[in-house]
């Protein structure tokens, strides 16, 4: 009877971080200047969803090191709590001591993905609060659409992004204006907080989104994929201990499992 409770738990925990996981992996794929709320909604829910597989994947391993018990609320919640990064470390250490290797990605050290993480792990630990911090005058000031922009955005367009196609995003925004200032105009505020004011730069930033925003996609799925990964191993192993207790977690995750070849073809993961 215990073992189906726990067995029910833990999958009601899989399906949950599958859902928050799958509706970030979309938002950030559409989340751009115009869309700002969308970065905040993005950003609430992978930073929940990888700190629940995240622990998700502690909880098997303390399994599997005590033959059947499982972490305090002490052991998971407070000396953790929302720090994805020392998350990160922690799978770290466990794929070393179990000597798992995985099928594509052992580290998530891409300059590019260790920003998100440190963004996330922020905005987990109180960055989600920045708008009231700003308002309330508190010694805790951050801009965490801002930093994505600085720091994964710009460096995905600087680095993955060809010069021809740099080129072509340049001369539509030209053209844009040329043909569209005349007849409106426009009042956005960028992701860094620049007003943006006339047709080309507005133009601009969006050729400079849509170029980026299939490869920032990718990278979360990438961190995603690492995390499913570290936990399936981890199921490998608990089930040696109690098989009726430790679900099948591939039959909730797998569809974040695949290769870059098939995460490059979806652009919607909120209905794996």
């Amino acid at each position: 009877m215990k073992s189906n409770l726990i067995f029910r738990a833990l999958c009601k925990e899989a399906m949950f971080t599958k859902e928050l996981l799958g509706s970030g992996a979309t938002q950030i794929r559409r989340a751009n200047y115009a869309t700002q709320g969308l970065y905040f909604q993005a950003f609430t829910n992978l930073s929940i969803g990888l700190e629940r597989i995240g622990k998700l994947c502690l909880t098997l391993d303390h399994f599997i090191e005590t033959n059947g018990s499982y972490p305090t609320d002490e052991q998971l919640k407070k000396t953790i709590g929302h720090d994805l990064v020392k998350l990160y470390n922690q799978s770290q250490i466990v794929l070393t001591k179990r000597r798992i290797k995985l099928r594509t990605l052992q580290k998530l050290d891409n300059p590019i993905q260790s920003s998100i993480l440190a963004i996330l792990s922020k905005f987990a630990k109180g960055d989600r609060y920045s708008n009231f911090d700003f308002l309330a005058g508190s010694v805790r000031q951050s801009d965490p659409t801002g930093d994505w922009y600085k720091n994964v955005d710009m460096k995905i367009f600087d680095k993955n992004i060809t010069p021809q196609k740099k080129q072509v995003i340049k001369n539509n925004a030209k053209l844009t204006n040329k043909f569209m200032s005349q007849m409106g105009m426009v009042s956005h505020t960028s992701e860094d907080g620049v007003a943006i004011s006339d047709f080309e730069d507005a133009s601009y930033r969006t050729g400079v989104f849509e170029a980026v925003a299939p490869k920032r996609q990718l990278y979360i799925l990438q961190m995603i994929r690492y995390w499913s990964e570290v936990l399936f191993s981890l199921e490998n192993l608990s089930r040696k201990i109690d098989k009726e207790a430790t679900p099948y977690f591939g039959e909730i995750l797998g569809g974040f499992a695949n290769d870059d070849s098939y995460l490059r073809t979806r652009k919607t993961w909120d209905t794996i």
